[in-house]
């Protein structure tokens, strides 16, 4: 039986055959489907040109103006836009780059940009025109993107006014910044405040005007700030140390330029903890440190209050003598005119007066050379420190050096002395006050006065009195001297009593009473025999000529312990007369107090 089958030939004439209809209805269907979307879109580009009100959904930086009408639009700008902000973000930070970690504004309003009420109206307007004068095909898709999601426009430099959008900057760049605060220090109470140093930081006006005009732009709500940053000065403990370590001071006399240096308190502490404690801190944060203080009691300001305020000792001598001895008293004295000690300092008499020299002005005058008086250059340079000291001792202040003269002098009280000599003896005193001391000296009219001027800080007052222990007199010694016409007498020394005198130093309160009185020196002037030559006598001018009479010594002289064979002081007769103080009472007892004129015997 034969096998049916269907076959299907292929025509003779080639070609493609196509089963059920072709692709023509889809193309078809394509087509129409496209101009039917066209002509939709057509249609919206159409509808959205004819609008007189924003794009649904359409916003200006952010504010939300869909349906509304340009004034409408404005309006609600004007509410919101101005008091939008922007974040301030440094790019780089604090910690890192050593600046205190909350400073300045962390954000800025754009209204401080320009961005104000009054620029709405012109930013609303310009939209609504740029959306009106879009191209007709462009309006659709406009409309059709804001459909989709939340669209809008940022901010350019036409919505804003540019003059407050520079100042703005400016303020802003500068309220950024933050200056270098470098390490300090400062004592305080009973501890040390230390600072540590915290790196300053600046931001260019162009380079912070660029990012927010970008961020505004962009319709962003940060602004990243980049910073210059400026390296401050660390504190070093070891320089607080050095500069605040040391010996309270108070307040003195600058004697090269008269004027005052300031106070300086006593500080220690522990400099190890210290450093620790300034090592943990943050930039610009400041740690307390204990530290043992101590106040100075005299300050500048107090000190110059009572500067040289009042007069604590003064003394009155007359000066006597030839003209050349006359003439040394005035410039010894006129050496220490002047003089200032600071609290604690020691005055010397022989450093401040210097060696007398002929090339200084001083002349020969007289002065005791091995117990004879003869002309020396500085002849009489102790009366002036005499006079210093009887000052001193009135102003009750602490004697450091002083001695007695051979024998004792004319114009002063007894005791109330003080003899130098260069190379010898020397006179010191010691500003025992805590305040300063100027010295004054004053030649006027045969008188030299010394006056201490300082602070007076108590009503205490000084007196000064003597004892005579004990007395002795000179004896009459005569020497022949064959070159004297016969019969003629010639005195070639004169005499001195000798005298040993205690000096009392007796302080009274400001009602007069005696608080104290004690031994202040014991003053012990030797006696010089009356030396007179004799001619021979007229009977026995056949006398063998020469030599000294038998059995008449000559006058021997020794040396004092710490007194040199040369003095600066001769024997000045009295110019005026001396007032002669009681003796006070046995010592047991306190001794009388008599007031010693400043003019001596």
């Amino acid at each position: 039986m034969a096998q049916l089958t269907n076959e299907v030939k292929e025509p003779k004439t080639g070609g493609t055959r196509v089963k059920g209809g072709g692709a023509a209805p889809v193309l078809l269907a394509l087509a129409l489907t496209a101009a039917i979307m066209g002509g939709a879109y057509a249609g919206l580009c159409a509808w959205a040109g004819s609008r007189t009100v924003f794009y649904p959904r359409e916003t200006i930086a952010g504010v939300s103006v869909g349906g509304l009408t340009v004034d409408e639009a404005a309006q609600v700008l004007a509410g919101t836009l101005p008091g939008q902000t922007l974040a301030l973000t440094p790019v780089q930070t604090a910690e890192k780059e050593g600046w205190i970690g909350e400073s300045g504004p962390e954000s800025v309003a754009l209204s401080e940009l320009g961005y104000t009420a009054e620029q709405c109206p012109g930013i609303a307007r310009r939209r609504f025109e740029e959306q009106a004068a879009a191209p007709f095909l462009s309006r659709g898709a406009r409309v059709l993107s804001i459909l989709t999601g939340p669209q809008g426009d940022g901010l350019t430099a036409r919505d804003r006014d540019e003059d407050l959008f520079r100042r703005g900057v400016d303020e802003l760049a500068e309220d950024l910044a933050q200056e270098v605060l470098d390490g300090a220090y400062e004592v305080a109470g009973g501890e040390i405040l230390l600072t540590k140093e915290a790196n300053g930081r600046s931001v260019s006006p162009e380079s912070l005007a660029a990012a927010l005009e970008n961020a505004v732009a962009a319709g962003e709500r940060e602004v990243l700030v980049d910073f210059a940053t400026r390296e401050a000065r660390p504190l070093s403990i070891q320089e607080v140390h050095e500069a605040v370590s040391g010996e309270m001071e108070n307040a003195k006399y600058d004697k090269d330029s008269g004027g005052i240096i300031p106070e300086r308190m006593g500080v220690s502490f522990d400099a190890a903890s210290a450093q620790r404690a300034l090592s943990a801190a943050a930039p610009g944060e400041t740690v307390a440190v204990p530290a043992d203080i101590r106040q100075p009691e005299i300050t500048a300001e107090k000190l110059q209050a009572v500067l040289f305020r009042d007069l604590l000792g003064e003394c009155t001598t007359h000066v006597g003598g030839t003209a050349a001895r006359i003439s040394n008293v005035r410039l010894a004295s006129a050496a220490f005119d002047g003089t200032v000690l600071n609290s604690g300092d020691v005055f010397s008499y022989n450093e401040t007066v210097g060696q007398r020299t002929v090339e200084k002005g001083y002349k020969a005058a007289p002065a005791y050379v091995q117990g004879e008086t003869v002309d020396e250059i500085g002849g009489g340079v102790c009366q002036p420190s005499s006079t210093l000291y009887y000052a001193c001792l009135l102003a009750n202040l602490e004697i450091t050096e002083r001695y007695a003269h051979r024998y004792i002098p004319a114009y002063i009280t007894r005791g109330m002395d003080a003899t130098v000599s260069w190379g010898g003896p020397d006179y010191r005193f010691t500003n025992d006050t805590q305040y300063p001391l100027k010295i004054t000296a004053k030649y006027d009219k045969g008188y030299l006065t010394v006056q201490l001027w300082g602070t007076r800080t108590d009503d205490l007052t000084v007196k000064m009195t003597y004892e005579t222990l004990s007395t002795t007199p000179f004896e009459e010694v005569e020497q022949q001297d064959p070159s004297l016409a016969p019969g003629t007498r010639q005195v070639k020394v004169t005499p001195y009593t000798g005298y040993k005198v205690r000096t009392y130093r007796n302080v009274f309160d400001g009602s007069g009473n005696l608080i104290s009185s004690e031994v202040e020196a014991v003053s012990d002037y030797k006696s010089r025999n009356r030396l007179t030559l004799v001619g021979p006598p007229k009977a026995e001018s056949g006398v063998e000529a020469g030599g000294t009479a038998p059995g008449v010594p000559g006058i021997p002289v020794e040396q004092e312990p710490g007194i040199p064979a040369v003095s600066e002081e001769p024997d000045v007769p009295a110019s005026a007369p001396a007032e002669v103080p009681a003796e006070p009472p046995a010592p047991e007892e306190p001794p009388a107090v008599v007031v010693v004129p400043p003019s001596g015997e």
